[in-house]
Parts: C-alpha cells; sequence; structure tokens
C-alpha cells in the first residue's frame, strides 16, 4: 500500500524547517521508482535548490576491514563538537537475490548515534554503475536544505564507486590501515590521485611503529604523483577509533583544505563541474530506466539474448536493433 503523499509544498517547509519525518519521506520519494512518485520528488528537490549548496560535503572510502563507519562516528563526535550538524550517507551494497540493502552501518556509528544534530541514511545501490545510488546527489541536496553543515557520503570500498562520489564532493579522505604497502597494490594508481586525505585508520598499540612507517611510505609514493589540480597537497595523517588520536588533526585539516581552495577559486570551480556531471549522469540514467521499464523491451531483450547465443546476430548488432526499437517506440 502506497503511503499518504503530501503536496510538495508541505515537503518543502518541513525540510527546510529541520523536520527528520519529512526529510525522511522526501528522500523516499527520490529513492522511489513509482513515476508519481518521482515527479513529486522532482518538484520537492526544485523547491528546495535555493536552500542548498552550504555544506561540506565529504566523500569516505577505503579498504575492507579499514574500519570507515567506525571512523566516521567518532570523527562525527569532533564535528559536532565544533557546533556542526552532520548528515551521513552510506552506501550499501545490495543483495542481488533480494534486493534489500545490508544497514550494519548505524550499529557501527553507535558514537553519533541517537544524537539530534545527526541524520544517517542507508541508501542501497541497486544496480547502479559503480555501486553508488543513481539517488545519492538528490539525497544529499536534500539534506542541505534540511540544515546539515556537512555531508559525508560513505562508499562500498575500493572501486568504481569512488568516482562517481569523486565527482559529488568537495574533498575525499581515502582510509588505510598499517602494512599499506601491500594493501596499495590493490588500490588502482587512479583512486589515490583522486584522494586529498589518506587516513592510516587503527594506529594504535602495537600498529602504532607500523602506522608512522607505512605514513612515511605512502608520503614517498605521492612525492611520484603530479601535482593536484586543486592546489593541494595530499595530506597523510595517522589516526585510532579505539584511542580516538588523530581525529581533531583530521577535522582541522579539512578545514584548512576547504579555506585553500576557496581562497584559490578551485572550490566553485569543481561545484560548477560537478554540475554538468550530475546532469549527464542522470540522462544516462534516465535513458536506461526508460529502456528497461519499457512494456516491450523485456521480451525483444529477451529474444534477442537467445539470438545472440544462437550466433544469428552479434552483441553490438542486436544492441542496436534494440536500441533503434526503442526509439521507434517511443516515437523519437
Amino acid at each position: 500500500m502506497v503511503k499518504k503523499r503530501f503536496p510538495v509544498k508541505t515537503y518543502i517547509e518541513g525540510i527546510v524547517s529541520g523536520d527528520r519525518v519529512l526529510l525522511s519521506q522526501a528522500i523516499t520519494l527520490v529513492e522511489s521508482t513509482l513515476k508519481t512518485d518521482l515527479n513529486l520528488a522532482h518538484q520537492v528537490v526544485q523547491g528546495i535548490l535555493p536552500y542548498t549548496g552550504n555544506s561540506l560535503r565529504l566523500g569516505i572510502s577505503g579498504i575492507p576491514g579499514a574500519g570507515k563507519s567506525t571512523l566516521i562516528g567518532n570523527l562525527g563526535k569532533v564535528i559536532l563538537k565544533a557546533g556542526k550538524k552532520l548528515a551521513v550517507l552510506t552506501v550499501d551494497p545490495s543483495s542481488k537475490i533480494s534486493g534489500g540493502s545490508i544497514l550494519g552501518d548505524k550499529t557501527r556509528m553507535e558514537a553519533i548515534v541517537g544524537d539530534a544534530r545527526v541524520y544517517i541514511r542507508p541508501s542501497p545501490t541497486g544496480n547502479t554503475l559503480g555501486g553508488v545510488s543513481a539517488k545519492t546527489r538528490e539525497i544529499l541536496l536534500l539534506c542541505e536544505a534540511a540544515g546539515f553543515d556537512v555531508v559525508i557520503i560513505e562508499t562500498v570500498g575500493v572501486g568504481q564507486s569512488e568516482v562517481a562520489v569523486k565527482e559529488m564532493v568537495d574533498a575525499f579522505l581515502l582510509l588505510l590501515i598499517t602494512g599499506a604497502g601491500d594493501e596499495l597494490q590493490g588500490i588502482k594508481k587512479g583512486i589515490m590521485e583522486m584522494a586529498d586525505f589518506f587516513l592510516i585508520n587503527k594506529a594504535d598499540g602495537k600498529n602504532a611503529e607500523k602506522a608512522v612507517q607505512t605514513k612515511s611510505d605512502l608520503e614517498k609514493v605521492l612525492h611520484y604523483f603530479p601535482a593536484p589540480e586543486n592546489g593541494w597537497q595530499p595530506t597523510v595523517l595517522t589516526c585510532s577509533s579505539l584511542s580516538h588520536e588523530g581525529l581533531q588533526e583530521i577535522w582541522e585539516s579539512i578545514l584548512e583544505y576547504e579555506q585553500t581552495v576557496k581562497n584559490n577559486g578551485f572550490f566553485e570551480r569543481n561545484r560548477s563541474l560537478q554540475q554538468i556531471s550530475w546532469l549527464e549522469t542522470h540522462i544516462r540514467f534516465l535513458l536506461e530506466r526508460e529502456f528497461y521499464s519499457h512494456p516491450e523491451m523485456a521480451s525483444a531483450l529477451e529474444k534477442g539474448k537467445s539470438e545472440v547465443l544462437e550466433g544469428k546476430d552479434s552483441a553490438i548488432g542486436m544492441a542496436r536493433r534494440l536500441v533503434d526499437l526503442f526509439f521507434s517506440r517511443i516515437g523519437f
């Protein structure tokens, strides 16, 4: 049963006033696949645009086991202490069998869960390329309109999703653990070049000395990377979610980064480029959705797959035929 929907004005006024219930309901609209919801969501997002753009957008990723969610929880306490309101969008892997999402991040962010100044929203990735929800951008804007000063997007892991997140945020943080000399082999150079901060987590106890060595090794590697366009030298920091050491330094370094890129003009230039990227990405998303949801295309696609497997047509040739069929059916 479809839940009750409110007028556009109700959502906008509620979000701008900080109503968590209406914010959550608006996000549900954005994530919905119902056309009526999508039309309503579009109007809501358009209506809150004048209230967006005032937050600091951070992307955090890292290798499995690096402790992203726990770090976000403890770093979140530092952000709250600085008088900021925090929204965390966790992009979760979705089950291809059930379609459900793994929502364990809240339990790992216990340091900030329940605080009235914090909003945590798991967002299932579905079948979106790269593992990032196609709706994350709109959710980010809704959170900004609701008055959150800092929005953190936590990604699934190290892979294609990081490229998508980089195009949404102002600063990108890559989380590592000690012994990164070996682990860096599994991280693509392109992803390392995207990072503004490298955070070596779990730098406590017996790992403390190793963390210092890992920091030194990583700084040597970064020395050979080309100078970043944003004018900021990628910074390597050690930290511990267990002892909370280094967390204040991370936040202060992020603020220094923000001031640097605002002063040299990169901040605004980057956001302008992101707007174009969002436009192009969403066009692709909408076209793909319309293709696969068209009633005639499902059967045509299945028939096409059979013909390709039987050698009656090539995969590329069949793709062209199906796209042509789609365009003809929508009167293009």
